[in-house]
């Protein structure tokens, strides 16, 4: 039995650096002003956060400015798109945005025989006590377990963001952990990891999975 989930990534021309997503949200909004739908920014009234699964996320995808929309965002989106001939500020940069590519796409959610390989981008699976787990164990196999353990639990969490709660187990390996960093995000030291795995379920491309996912971290690609 599957479930099938809408997804839709506009990628525009316009060069955005991975630092500059959060200004990019911010600008999104700004043009939106006060009616702006909460999925555009995950803010309800009197600034509380929208806790969860965004809708609406913002990516760098090869270094040019792009929205992924899930579900309900991909309806919404339109409010912003019909504004195209507007400029807006990244910071204090001025862009009028272009729309290179529209990518469509509906995936049946499920749990096959066969496994999928995927890559995730900047993805953030450590919180203040798995970091210390994580530093403090010296084997390989045991912090790819680890690492493991986190992924399957994010995957979990977009599906149950996104109304899908799942009777069997899905399976995942991590086969390649291709870079690994420190950066500093609000004042806080995270660690980003770029990886490849395998899992024998259907996922959508270009979904953000884990900590972080409307400002273009943990941005799942298929290989």
């Amino acid at each position: 039995m599957s479930t099938n989930i809408r997804t839709l990534t506009i990628f525009y021309d316009t060069r955005i650096s991975h630092k500059e997503i959060p200004l990019f949200r911010g600008a999104v909004v700004n043009s939106l002003g006060d009616n702006a739908n909460v999925l555009f920014h995950n803010h309800t009234e009197g600034d509380t956060h929208r806790y969860s699964y965004p809708l609406i996320q913002y990516k760098s995808i090869n270094g040019k400015a792009a929205i992924t929309c899930v579900e309900e965002g991909a309806d919404i989106i339109g409010q912003f798109l019909s504004r195209a001939s507007e400029p807006l500020f990244i910071g204090d940069r001025e862009v009028l945005l272009e729309v290179s590519r529209i990518f469509p796409e509906t995936t049946a959610i499920c749990i096959s025989d066969t496994f999928t390989s995927y890559r995730l981008q900047h993805w953030l699976p450590l919180n203040s006590h798995n970091y210390e787990q994580y530093k403090n164990t010296d084997s390989l196999i045991e912090r790819i377990q680890i690492l493991e353990n986190v992924l399957a639990g994010n995957i979990l969490s977009f599906l149950t963001g996104v109304g899908i709660h799942l009777e069997e187990r899905f399976d995942l390996k991590i086969t390649d952990i291709n870079h690994q960093g420190l950066f500093t995000y609000k004042g806080v030291e995270l660690m980003a990891f770029d990886i490849a795995f395998k899992a024998n379920i259907a996922l959508p491309s270009y979904i953000g999975i884990g900590k972080s996912a409307s400002i273009g971290n943990g941005m799942l690609t298929k290989e």
